[in-house]
């Protein structure tokens, strides 16, 4: 059921194959395991999109593409997980993983008051980069491990799901 609704809005092969922009990246684009809904392909994406949902850079989605395309995991839902972390959810996320790297690296955590201004961002990213760039690289591997230890998890179960309801259709028709 959930598959269905998923596919839905998945694009076939033929409008691939067809899209001016998305020519350059000839049949590599058209690998089945980029666009179908299996449990490799989506406990991959869930990987691949968790790990640059907490890496603090710009423009996070294209990343998440390229490995994508190398892992021959879900395209969609690795560039969909990417928004986890979206200008609202940005903040507290980042300043968890800031605070894990503080812990980690024995540095108390120095308080400061955000500003966005270009003398702020320089002057105090020069005291927090160490511990936030830590932060993020662990959290960043941690939910790619988690993410796909709960994909297959939740694969399974519904396999298991699927199978028993079937069980029991056919009982029911004897």
């Amino acid at each position: 059921m959930i598959k269905r609704r998923i596919k839905r809005y998945i694009p076939d092969k033929h409008t691939l194959s067809n899209h001016k922009s998305l020519k350059i990246f000839g049949d590599l684009i058209l690998a089945n395991n980029l666009w179908h809904l299996n449990r490799k392909s989506v406990s991959g994406a869930f990987s691949v999109g968790l790990f640059w949902a907490l890496i603090p850079m710009p423009f996070q989605m294209l990343p998440a593409a390229a490995c994508a395309l190398i892992f021959r995991v879900n395209l969609p839902i690795s560039m969909a997980l990417v928004w986890l972390t979206n200008p609202i959810t940005m903040p507290p996320v980042f300043y968890v993983t800031y605070q894990l790297g503080a812990w980690i690296l024995n540095i108390p955590p120095s308080p400061f008051e955000f500003e966005l201004s270009w003398d702020w961002l320089s002057h105090e990213l020069d005291h927090i980069w160490k511990p936030f760039l830590l932060g993020s690289i662990i959290s960043a591997i941690s939910a790619a491990v988690l993410g796909n230890i709960l994909a297959r998890f939740g694969w399974r179960m519904l396999v298991i799901h699927n199978w028993k309801k079937r069980q029991k259709k056919m009982q029911s028709k004897r």
